[in-house]
């Protein structure tokens, strides 16, 4: 398959992802299970509509991991990352025209992400003021899962391929009933600078925490990357 296909795939996946997950969160008034089923049901349809194309990444993280462990160029992996960047703001984009068609004034957090007191705040009820240091390990911590999931039911020897979708759906389904509560979720960074870019709240700036939800998924992804090569090792 040709990079430019996959890259165009990519770019849709991720578009869907964030238009899906965050509208979600921005129009659906279906709670944080509600929000979380989304994202995972994005992660599913895609992997079954562009999967046999690029693998549907639609995350640099996951495309960072499967780059550590030997699945991929390091080329390909940075015209992933530009193509799911480029679709997650172009769906944030269209979310915006969206809410303010509504005649909604401002956009406030905007299914961004983010930490502490000011981000509980501005976010409302059932979020919780985490600390710089427990947000960073949450994002890295419940990333490197995610990752050890998708190149585990991905692994060629692994023989049960037409359920991996479904299995990485599933995944993030329960990484973000985690989650939620304390940093909104991201496990993305393409996700995150979507979201970021378009917030805009007093007392908060997203784009002022956005560094941690790209630096700590990207963290967990190398680290699961390199764990999954040792921990199944590729026979010589």
């Amino acid at each position: 398959m040709k990079i430019q296909n996959k890259m165009m795939a990519e770019c849709l996946g991720t578009f869907w992802l964030v238009l899906g997950g965050c509208g979600t969160a921005l129009f659906g008034h279906v709670g944080f299970l509600g929000v979380a089923l989304a994202f995972g049901l994005t992660v599913v349809t895609m992997a079954y509509g562009i999967g046999h194309i690029s693998g549907a990444h639609l995350n640099p993280a996951v495309s960072l991991g499967v780059w550590v462990n030997g699945r991929m160029s390091f080329k390909d992996m940075l015209l992933y990352w530009v193509a799911q960047i480029m679709g997650a703001i172009i769906a944030g984009a269209l979310l915006l025209v969206i809410w303010r068609s509504t005649g909604a004034e401002g956009t406030g957090v905007f299914a961004a992400n983010g930490y502490g007191a000011a981000f509980q705040t501005a976010a409302g009820e059932g979020y919780q003021a985490i600390s710089c240091g427990g947000a960073f390990l949450v994002e890295a911590l419940l990333t490197f899962v995610f990752l050890m999931v998708i190149l585990g039911v991905t692994d060629e020897r692994h023989g049960n391929g037409k359920f991996a979708g479904l299995a990485i759906g599933l995944t993030l389904t329960l990484i973000h009933l985690v989650s939620i509560p304390l940093t909104n979720t991201s496990v993305n960074p393409a996700r995150s600078i979507s979201q970021a870019l378009f917030a805009n709240t007093d007392g908060w700036s997203a784009c002022g925490q956005l560094w941690l939800f790209i630096v700590a998924p990207l963290v967990g992804a190398a680290v699961a990357g390199c764990c999954y090569k040792w921990l199944a090792p590729k026979e010589a």
